[in-house]
């Protein structure tokens, strides 16, 4: 018999275990470590593209643009398919990584050109070396700039990460479609899901606010 009421908290508290246990296996491991990636692997790409040689700056520009300008999804299904050797979910952090790398990249850039060209004169005056004045002048600065982004990056993560469902990854949106197409009610898992999706990315709001008003001010 198909239950028509409006609202049922036995189906919350049945769906609840299976969603919140996707949501910590599934949507915060894609991000936290999605996240890591992109913030490191984005200085590299930054750091290559303003000190390599033409030619291969002019390769890894071409490949930033590529990934940044091609959907997710795509990316999701060619990496799975292409390499099936290796799991949904190691496919998922992989491709988010690099895919929001290709965008921290810009905001490295933008925080190497913002560093006043005085300060590049003084370390050459001081008699630094390229590398230390990289290291210990020029990347602090850039990464500094990053963290506003940063948030905003790592919201955005959190909230694709229910595309992991077309390769296979029961994310928690995963989880309650399937509870939901199998109790023929949807309603209670979908607002759960997007209670759960705001509870989350508040605190990292804040987090990342605060981290902010450290690094900048």
């Amino acid at each position: 018999m198909i239950d028509d009421s409006l609202w049922n908290w036995e189906h919350v508290w049945a769906a609840l275990p299976d969603m919140l246990a996707a949501f910590v296996k599934v949507t915060l491991l894609v991000t936290i470590v999605g996240s890591i990636i992109a913030a490191v692997l984005g200085l590299v790409i930054a750091l290559v593209r303003r000190t390599a040689p033409q030619p291969i700056s002019g390769i890894v520009t071409f490949l930033m643009n590529f990934v940044r300008m091609t959907p997710i999804v795509v990316q999701l299904l060619f990496v799975y398919y292409a390499i099936p050797s290796i799991s949904g979910l190691t496919v998922g952090i992989i491709v988010f990584g690099i895919h929001y790398a290709t965008f921290m990249a810009e905001v490295y850039r933008s925080g190497i050109d913002a560093v006043p060209k005085g300060q590049w004169e003084a370390t050459t005056a001081l008699s630094m070396s390229p590398g230390r004045t990289w290291i210990a002048v020029i990347i602090p600065q850039a990464v500094r700039a990053t963290v506003p982004a940063l948030g905003n990056y790592v919201i955005s993560m959190f909230k694709e990460t229910p595309f992991l469902v077309t390769i296979a990854v029961m994310d928690m949106v995963g989880a309650a479609r399937e509870y939901g197409a199998g109790t023929f009610r949807f309603t209670e898992v979908f607002i759960v899901a997007g209670i759960l999706f705001l509870v989350a990315s508040y605190p990292t709001s804040l987090l990342i606010g605060r981290l902010e008003k450290r690094l900048v001010y």
